[in-house]
């Protein structure tokens, strides 16, 4: 069994699979912090001083006047703009992913587009071209 489990855990594909998880991971936080720290401030000093990570709608009676306030009093909030930058860490992760698989697929159509070399004539084909060959004689 732990033979069996060497042969699976030491296969090319799972190997390449945990390497691909890892790097995604790291791409994750790359993009969040991507997010978070470089497009959102701009977007929210065109905005008028926005700061989405604090954009909530409070659903207690209590006012507060920030998320972490109300999130530490454990007042129930909905917090749409901390969803707003999940989603735009979605869809820039989503484009990465889609030109990756682009780049690869054009790669591959380049590969397949080399011509294959005409196949070899068959034994019966030989064959007559050798019996023709001897009639010209």
């Amino acid at each position: 069994m732990l033979k069996e489990f060497k042969e699976f855990a030491m296969r090319g594909n799972v190997i390449d699979m945990a390497v691909g998880i890892v790097i995604g991971g790291a791409f994750g936080k790359i993009v969040s912090s991507f997010v978070k720290d470089i497009i959102m401030p701009p977007i929210g000093k065109l905005m008028g001083g926005v700061d989405f990570a604090n954009l909530f709608v409070n659903l207690a009676d209590t006012p507060y006047a920030t998320l972490k306030e109300a999130q530490a009093a454990g007042a129930p909030t909905i917090n749409y703009g901390v969803f707003g930058n999940t989603v735009l860490d979605f869809i820039i992760v989503a484009l990465a992913i889609f030109m990756v698989v682009k780049a690869m697929n054009s790669l591959q159509k380049k590969a397949e587009e080399v011509p294959a070399a005409p196949p070899e004539p068959s034994n019966e084909e030989k064959l007559l071209v050798e019996i023709r060959n001897l009639l010209k004689k």
